[in-house]
């Protein structure tokens, strides 16, 4: 799986602290599920997309052999 999550912080100005304050994870966990070493719980996915408005899908996306 691969995401989107880099792309939307970088565009809202937003540090990988400032994000995981916001929806109460470590920066550990925004920078492992940037990078895809970690894949986080639905919880943690649409507590991304809500704080950037936008859609679990437009930030996650399956690659093909997944």
């Amino acid at each position: 799986m691969q995401n989107n999550i880099a792309k939307y912080r970088k565009e809202a100005g937003v540090s990988q602290q400032e994000l995981a304050d916001a929806i109460s994870v470590s920066r550990k966990t925004i920078s492992t599920v940037e990078t895809a070493r970690f894949t986080p719980s639905v919880i943690i996915a649409l507590k991304i997309a809500k704080h950037f408005n936008t859609s679990v899908e437009s930030l996650f996306v399956l690659d093909e052999n997944d």
